[in-house]
């Protein structure tokens, strides 16, 4: 019972970062270079104070892993520039849609032979993608898609090697303190635009409280899952968004949406169950 709450919870901050992101965007008291900027800012600082707490200081250089760092570098830049078009549900389907294809072809790549159920699962998903991001008269922005796109294989690849990570505090807190200084620059460098109150409040949000604290027990929950049971979790996550985007910013959910979310969801759910099987 511990361990679905810890779950659901983890869950709820995923979605919760697409309306806090979409929201200040919106809003345009900040742009998305200094929502990740200081989103990766609060982040450190409170996964740095934990570790102190924790007295584990002296492992924070240990557990750096570049692989990690520079899949949560696409992820969390790419994230916040695709939010400047994209609605909240939309986002978080080609992003927790093309985290699951990435991660079931780096299990591949890894040497493991998926089952026959499972690669139609995959092909049914990555379909659903396809049908989402094909060009139309009313289809979303592709450069919002595609920049989606890169954060959702960054985070792919930082969900693979989070598997991995011995402690997931530890792990974090390296990743994003290895992460900080090249976003720092990239702001300082490339934009100079005033940031408002709400913009702020909702970056350090989503940097402090929904990034930080949710990737660690991320991580934490990680090691406690199968690997199916983990991609099943993650299929809530754009439906909990599109649902906030709707509550909180009125935004449509449109039929293009709702089939590419069956196709997406759908397949992914077909492999899990391949594989539970299996």
């Amino acid at each position: 019972m511990r361990l679905l709450l810890l779950t659901a919870l983890t869950m709820v901050a995923f979605a919760a970062n697409s309306v806090l992101n979409r929201t200040a965007l919106e809003g345009g008291d900040i742009d998305a270079l200094s929502f990740a900027a200081l989103r990766v800012t609060a982040g450190v600082v409170v996964l740095l104070l934990l570790v102190v707490m924790r007295r584990d200081a002296g492992k924070i250089r240990g557990a750096f892993d570049p692989s990690a760092t520079l899949g949560l570098l696409a992820y969390m830049l790419g994230f916040s520039f695709a939010y400047n078009s994209l609605d909240t549900g939309l986002g978080a389907l080609i992003l927790f849609g093309g985290v699951q294809i990435t991660m079931f072809f780096g299990a591949v790549l890894f040497g493991k032979k998926p089952l026959a159920g499972q690669w139609v699962g995959a092909g049914i998903a990555f379909a659903g993608l396809v049908y989402l991001l094909a060009p139309s008269d009313v289809a979303p922005n592709p450069i919002g898609m595609g920049v989606m796109a890169i954060a959702a294989l960054g985070w792919g690849v930082y969900s693979l090697q989070g598997a991995k990570a011995r402690d997931p505090l530890v792990a974090t807190c390296a990743n994003f303190s290895a992460a900080l200084p090249v976003v720092l620059v990239a702001w300082l460098v490339l934009t100079d635009n005033a940031i408002g109150p709400i913009g702020a409040a909702l970056a350090i949000v989503s940097g402090a409280v929904t990034s930080a604290l949710g990737y660690a027990l991320w991580y934490q929950v990680l090691t406690q899952l199968q690997t199916a049971t983990a991609a099943v979790a993650q299929l809530t996550v754009p439906i909990i968004a599109a649902l906030g985007g709707f509550v909180v910013l009125s935004e449509p959910v449109t039929m293009t949406f709702v089939m590419a979310s069956v196709m997406v969801l759908g397949g992914i759910g077909i492999s899990v169950w391949a594989a539970n099987r299996g």
